[in-house]
């Protein structure tokens, strides 16, 4: 008899003080359909299309399931697998494919998968996969591209024209404008930045697109002495709570930029654990400080991570390419 399956989701649905009602996720506004007059194409190997800001800021594009939609999905690197909503199954009504262990960043649950023959997003699909069938109150969307549908692309996040895009990673070539590209490690199918300092303490990075908070873990906390400014709860792909301790790092350094007084939530969560980090300090980049760069490349296919910064800022780290790395206040 086979195992069920294992998937790690490091989203975040929610972040709020613990005395804060909870309070429920408006229904997603129509996405735009996919040859509408808010997507266009850039190049052959790419469809840029407009972004929706929800709630919590998760960025979403339109996605048909077997022909059906368009549906909201979000793009979310934290998370292993590609997800539906109960209502997406239903709407297309998917045959059922077995169960698996779905690892969020509060829980471990068990939730039914659903047989999908392709899905498509922009002029890229993704086909015969079983997708984890989640709450759409839980997810913020109608769906997850996770991963495993992005192992050939770059995804590039454009904060300036507010546009996503998903690109054919070998069409990709130079660095494109980016003051800093990092080289990567993978594991689990995650881009892992592995030389990333927080007060000094080397630390592992995950970029994270489909949570809005930034996540370090316990061994992280206790290795930079962070002080606790503030409780937090957060809630994860499960709809299950968990109590967080917010802190102020004084900074996190990547490639010589050095972001200062980086506010940043400190808990205990499995999803890291299932990573295989668990005495290691590691932390996930939301959008809360991914939104602060210009724009953001995450490349799959040549691991690597690339970030262009504001041209203030971009010109001050040219000049202090001769040994000395450059503290900036976002």
């Amino acid at each position: 008899m086979k195992a069920p399956r294992t998937l790690a989701a490091l989203a975040l649905a929610s972040l709020a003080a613990p005395a804060a009602a909870s309070p429920e996720l408006p229904p997603t506004p129509p996405a735009p359909a996919p040859n509408g007059a808010t997507a266009g194409i850039v190049d052959p190997a790419a469809e840029t299309l407009a972004l929706e800001e929800e709630r919590y800021r998760r960025l979403t594009l339109p996605v048909t399931v077997e022909g059906t939609g368009p549906f909201a999905f979000m793009i979310d690197t934290g998370s292993q697998a590609t997800a539906i909503t109960r209502e997406i199954r239903d709407i297309a009504g998917l045959s059922p494919a077995g169960t698996a262990t779905l690892v969020g960043m509060a829980s471990r649950r068990q939730v039914e998968l659903a047989n999908v023959g392709r899905i498509e997003f922009g002029a890229n699909s993704y086909t015969n996969f079983a997708a984890p069938v989640l709450e759409r109150a839980h997810v913020g969307a109608d769906g997850i591209i996770g991963l495993d549908a992005l192992q050939d692309f770059r995804v590039l996040l454009d904060f300036r024209k507010a546009t996503i895009s998903v690109e054919d990673a070998r069409e990709k070539e130079g660095r494109g404008g980016f003051e800093i590209i990092v080289r990567a490690r993978s594991r689990l199918g995650q881009l892992l930045i592995t030389d990333a300092l927080v007060e000094g303490v080397r630390a592992t990075v995950i970029i994270d697109t489909g949570a809005q908070a930034s996540l370090g873990n316990l061994a992280l906390r206790e290795k930079i002495r962070a002080r606790r400014a503030q409780d937090v709860v957060t809630t994860d792909v499960n709809g299950v709570e968990i109590m967080g301790e917010l802190a102020v790092v004084r900074s996190l350094t990547i490639e010589g930029l050095s972001l200062t007084d980086v506010p940043l939530t400190f808990a205990d969560a499995p999803a890291f654990e299932a990573l295989g980090f668990h005495e290691e300090p590691v932390l996930s980049i939301g959008m809360q400080h991914l939104s602060l760069f210009d724009r953001v490349a995450i490349d799959f296919g040549r691991k690597r991570i690339a970030f262009d910064v504001p041209a203030d800022i971009a010109r001050a780290l040219r000049a202090a390419q001769r040994g000395e790395s450059y503290r900036a206040r976002f």
